[in-house]
């Protein structure tokens, strides 16, 4: 299974640099000079980083083979990938990578059923759960642990203890 690192951008200057949208917290390590990222599509990769680099608090790399601003815009919309098998085990046991997370049923601490986890977004203060109700409307729980104080992989489930109000919306 592969894991979503990150996503490529737009060209940055005229020497093959592209920003990237990180969707990993170890981006020092999985954008590291020497890594090799599979892409989707697959006929894009697989990718080696040559160099990264902060700009602006924007990510910037860039790729063995890619010289110019019109290989770096060929780039734009690729996914990055790393596959899950040699992705390092979480040290904490209160981390987790978001395919974990993702299809996990989410219920209320009383028992009551909230709903599924379909999306997580990485925010700058924690991580979001996006949890799908069964109506099908999307409610965004930030994942700490007051509001999301069980995760249990093995049961498939994760419980919330919502403050007042934050399913209301999706519940009328």
């Amino acid at each position: 299974m592969d894991l979503l690192v990150g996503r490529i951008g737009r060209p940055h200057g005229v020497k093959g640099a592209v920003t990237v949208e990180v969707h990993t917290d170890d981006p020092e390590t999985r954008f590291a000079a020497g890594s090799v990222l599979d892409t989707d599509p697959a006929e894009t990769g697989p990718l080696t980083v040559l160099t990264s680099r902060l700009h602006s608090g924007i990510l910037v790399i860039t790729v063995d083979g890619i010289t110019d601003r019109s290989g770096a815009e060929s780039l734009r919309g690729t996914r990055l990938l790393v596959d899950v098998e040699v992705s390092p085990p979480k040290d904490d046991p209160d981390a987790f990578y978001d395919h974990q997370l993702i299809g996990l049923t989410a219920q209320h601490v009383d028992g009551t059923g909230l709903g599924t986890v379909t999306g997580v977004l990485h925010a700058p203060a924690a991580p979001v759960l996006t949890i799908t109700t069964a109506a099908g409307e999307e409610v965004l729980v930030p994942f700490v642990s007051a509001i999301v104080p069980t995760v249990d992989l093995t049961a498939g489930r994760l419980t919330i203890d919502p403050p007042d109000g934050m399913f209301d919306a999706a519940q009328d």
